[in-house]
């Protein structure tokens, strides 16, 4: 799989870069993709509703009703009816792509493959949606679609009586037909509504709005193509007459001339192993689990920062069992957690002052620990020489950190920038553990466990808890939000950043590494 995902994966980098130079990374539509999603959807809705106003559902009627709306009514209707064109192609796209990208960047495995077996149906209903609007429209391609359709499905012994003979005839097909079309019309994307909600039943805080700007210029773009280029019907269906030639809708339709042409036996099975395909995606290969984050009752007093800090509902809090004065504890769940360590970060206890215990906080990875993390700044700012010392926390899919082209600087490997707690920067300054840090991580928006970025910068920024103490200096710290990418702009701002620590006065410190540490430092849990 990795061989299909690298050059995909490569690709997004690319198309993310390009599109933030034009849009930036807060309205970068490649990532706002699953808001822009809901988006299109809400057009739907709207449209949908207006559209049904003005439909008729008689034989005769809902082809005229269709032309009345496109024509007489075009300033109103007619751009409705086209904006539920395009909102529902946006949707499909968007869909697309979130499938796609999900699958480029690793994110369908593991504990995450709820989320993806969950998409799947939703992918269909949105199909089956999609073509019984084409129905609905009644002109010559609905008819052809309708024929299609119907004979597919006639060759599952699944109906009393083959239902495709009720377009063979214009005396076999009642008005009672289009009333059974609105209703699939309406039911359908309520029920992908519903599987939508259960989708994302294992995230936290989902983001389902796009960005104001970003969600005014879609549709601004949209209205404009509605006007500019109308949906448009392709004269009435007569079921005296085989439709001869149709314009063929290649986006929603390319695979209708397989089903025209192709044994039943052929396209059924094909399509059920296309489907079961998707669904197994996740454990093909499975992926290697990571060690779930664990709870130390002896330093959690149940302070809930963890629980609200996890992107992925992985932690609960619940009744004290251990007969402390406490009213809650946090309980993990091992099978929802990714093991990103953002709930170690937001940790009180996530101390590296401390010194008369172990650094064991209330909550943390067990094979990524804050004690260990603790010995590899040490190992790392030992390596560091000179005036202009920089120590840079990289998160593991950001830029590799590895090695660092400047003499000045080392790093050292966090699974997600969140998993850093806003102390260990006062560590790292105060004990003259380097002269400035650098936080590298995911791309603006696009952080890997959809929080880091986010939770890290409203620390720093003293706005959630745990907050970057008073003392520590903004003008040491730099931010560095750019990917797997960007390695080579992380060496220009190490590069500038060694520069400016130069112009700086001496910092104030604290002890040193080995010197005992002042009594109103000293943090016991």
């Amino acid at each position: 799989m990795d061989l299909v995902r690298a050059p995909l994966r490569a690709a997004f980098d690319r198309a993310e870069a390009a599109l933030d130079g034009v849009f930036t990374a807060a309205w970068n539509p490649l990532l706002n993709l699953g808001a822009l999603g809901f988006f299109f959807y809400w057009i739907i809705t709207v449209s949908g509703i207006y559209l049904f106003i003005f439909f008729d559902t008689g034989v005769h009627q809902a082809y005229a009703s269709v032309e009345y709306m496109t024509h007489d009514q075009w300033y109103a209707a007619g751009v409705m009816r086209s904006l539920h064109r395009y909102a529902s192609d946006g949707l499909v796209v968007v869909m697309l792509l979130h499938l796609v990208r999900e699958f480029a960047l690793d994110r369908y495995r593991g504990v995450r493959w709820f989320s993806w077996v969950t998409g799947v149906p939703v992918l269909v209903l949105v199909f089956v949606a999609g073509i019984s609007g084409y129905w609905m429209v009644w002109d010559q391609l609905a008819q052809y679609v309708a024929l299609v359709s119907t004979e597919w499905l006639d060759r599952l012994p699944i109906f009393g009586e083959p239902i495709a003979k009720n377009f063979f005839s214009p005396d076999t097909l009642e008005s009672r037909f289009f009333t059974l079309m609105v209703f699939l019309h309406i039911a359908v994307p309520l029920i992908a509504l519903i599987v939508l909600w259960v989708h994302l039943q294992r995230v936290t805080k989902p983001r389902i709005n796009p960005p104001r700007g970003l969600a005014v210029g879609v549709f601004a773009s949209m209205l404009l193509l509605s006007l500019v280029h109308p949906a448009l019907s392709q004269g009435a269906a007569d079921l005296a007459q085989v439709p001869g030639r149709v314009g063929l809708d290649w986006f929603y339709l390319p695979l209708f001339p397989l089903l025209d042409r192709l044994p039943g036996t052929v396209t059924w099975v094909g399509a059920g192993v296309l489907l079961l395909m998707l669904v197994a995606v996740p454990w093909m290969p499975p992926m290697r689990r990571v060690a779930a984050a664990v709870v130390d009752l002896r330093n959690c007093n149940g302070c809930i920062r963890c629980f609200d800090d996890c992107p992925y509902n992985a932690i609960m809090m619940g009744a004290r069992t251990d007969g402390r004065p406490f009213e809650r504890q946090a309980i993990v769940n091992p099978a929802l957690c990714v093991g990103c360590g953002i709930c170690a970060g937001s940790c009180p206890t996530s101390m590296p002052f401390r010194t008369a215990s172990d650094l064991a906080p209330g909550i943390d990875l067990p094979d990524h620990s804050m004690a260990m993390l603790r010995d590899a700044v040490h190992a790392a700012s030992a390596a560091l020489s000179g005036d202009t010392r920089v120590l840079v926390f990289g998160c593991e899919h950001g830029a590799r950190i590895d090695s660092l082209a400047s003499p000045h600087a080392r790093g050292v490997s966090l699974r997600c920038v969140g998993q850093l707690p806003p102390s260990f920067l006062d560590y790292v300054l105060s004990r003259d553990l380097a002269d400035g840090v650098v936080l590298a991580g995911c791309s603006t928006n696009s952080c890997h466990a959809r929080k880091g970025i986010d939770w890290t910068e409203q620390r720093l920024a003293r706005k959630r808890d745990p907050q970057l103490r008073a003392r520590v200096p903004l003008a040491r710290l730099r931010t560095h939000w750019q990917g797997r990418k960007g390695r080579r702009s992380l060496d220009a701002l190490i590069e500038g950043f060694t520069t400016e620590l130069a112009r700086l006065p001496a910092p104030v410190r604290s002890a040193r590494p080995g010197e005992p540490m002042p009594a109103t430092e000293r943090v016991d849990g």
